[in-house]
């Protein structure tokens, strides 16, 4: 067990199963939706001739890309939940300072939500820039870019579902309600 933050971490606390388990069971008959472990890439799957159900598919049984596959979701509106992927591009690894620059704009929404879903289950969560072999993003300014939508979350309200899923971890977590002190970014990457 470590701390961290206003969090305490404990190593098996956090498996990729409970989160399936109340992923779907929010939104399997609500919305036709699961959470499935992958073996390969993340994906978002639309129900089809293989599956009754939309399918939001995680890396290798992640914890952390489940939370993150689960911020895309609660992102994408009924027409993208529609489409493979969302119908979004992705430019993969290697990406050059306007390729990087037009990731993180569109990574700020899904990434805040995930620091809350992250917060909601006291999981620590770090910003990701997905470019290792591309040009070396300025990471602490999307931090701070990912900290402002957090707040602005906190005070407006976060999205419907991203709500849902949030008061389902808490309780399940036994988490209290988020507050400012969930989402200090200092010493973040100091870990």
């Amino acid at each position: 067990m470590r701390f961290i933050g206003t969090m305490i971490v404990e190593k098996d606390r956090h498996q990729y199963q409970d989160l399936i388990a109340l992923f779907n069971g929010q939104f399997k008959q609500a919305l036709n939706t699961v959470l499935v472990a992958g073996d390969g890439e993340p994906l978002y799957q639309p129900a089809n001739s293989d599956s009754e159900n939309h399918q939001v598919i995680f890396a290798h049984g992640f914890y952390a890309s489940a939370l993150h596959e689960i911020a895309h979701w609660c992102v994408a509106g009924e027409a993208r939940r529609q489409q493979l992927d969302y119908g979004y591009w992705y430019c993969p690894d290697g990406r050059d300072a306007a390729q990087q620059a037009a990731f993180e704009k569109v990574e700020i929404k899904p990434q805040a939500i995930e620091w809350g879903l992250a917060a909601a289950c006291g999981f620590a969560f770090n910003v990701s820039s997905d470019n290792l072999n591309g040009v070396m993003p300025d990471r602490l300014a999307f931090q701070h870019r990912v900290h402002d939508q957090v707040l602005l979350y906190l005070q407006q309200g976060f999205p419907a579902r991203a709500q849902r899923l949030i008061d389902a971890f808490r309780a399940f977590y036994q988490r209290p309600a988020l507050t400012l002190a969930d989402f200090d970014y200092r010493g973040m990457y100091e870990r």
